[in-house]
């Protein structure tokens, strides 16, 4: 979710881009259903724009993204990235709650309530991740998560500058995730605390680019064509965390209550 709030920052902006490029990709012709079939399943029917919006993109990363990414792993040591990391997973905890909730997962509500207890007392407010060595491992949960439980269809693929690639119900639900987040409404009138959002989004932002060095960067840098391999491996990701939800059917009942005894 936490590069939710950063997406909402830019959203319209990227929206202005989308609307005044506007290019659509054109269908194979029926004749040849072997494309036809390669052009349904990429979905991806805003391709000509999203392709200039990717080239937008990695020169905006090039230039300043990765750099002060760079900067980021170079001046604060492990240790200390560890910390950030776990204390703005942390702030997200009210925002995953909500949407534990909404898919109806008492489970996974109950592990992000106990990870947030947990890590905002023994874990001196999230900067050590206690309650997964307790066994209340973190996991995420976003509206455009929810959505695709409730059976909303994803929609064409799409890449906006910054944010990298989504769908339209993955951008809506960021926009919801956003509202949900209760720090979204406690600095509406207070600068202080509206300027310590934006610090916290900026250095999401930095925290979630300097996670894509082992990751996402090796696997474009070795790709013929790295804007079809960043499309293929979101889709993988992106639906390997839906199905992860789906899967999960625990029962409500936590495991440490001890089952009663049959005679």
């Amino acid at each position: 979710m936490r590069m939710g709030a950063v997406k909402n920052v830019v959203l319209l902006a990227s929206g202005l881009a989308l609307a005044g490029l506007g290019g659509c990709a054109t269908p194979p012709p029926a004749s040849d259903p072997d494309a036809v079939a390669e052009f349904n399943q990429a979905n991806d029917p805003l391709e000509p724009t999203n392709r200039v919006l990717y080239e937008v993109n990695t020169g905006l990363d090039t230039l300043v993204l990765r750099p002060l990414a760079l900067g980021y792993t170079w001046v604060l040591p492990q240790f200390v990235r560890t910390g950030v990391h776990n204390v703005l997973n942390n702030l997200d905890s009210p925002v995953l709650l909500a949407n534990d909730m909404l898919q109806t997962k008492p489970r996974r509500a109950g592990d992000t309530l106990m990870r947030f207890v947990i890590n905002t007392t023994f874990g001196l407010g999230g900067i050590f991740d206690v309650a997964t060595d307790w066994g209340y491992p973190y996991h995420d949960a976003g509206f455009g998560q929810t959505m695709a439980l409730w059976g909303v269809p994803e929609g064409p693929y799409l890449f906006l500058p910054i944010l990298g690639p989504g769908s339209p119900r993955d951008t809506s639900g960021y926009g919801v995730d956003v509202v949900l987040d209760p720090l979204t409404w406690v600095g509406l009138n207070n600068r202080t605390v509206a300027t310590a959002g934006y610090i916290r989004y900026g250095v999401t932002l930095l925290d979630v680019r300097a996670g894509l060095f082992d990751s996402l960067d090796k696997a474009t840098a070795q790709a013929l064509d790295p804007y079809a391999t960043e499309r293929s491996l979101y889709r993988q990701h992106r639906d390997s965390e839906i199905e992860a939800v789906r899967a999960d059917t625990r029962a409500t009942t936590p495991a440490w209550f001890a089952a009663p005894a049959t005679h």
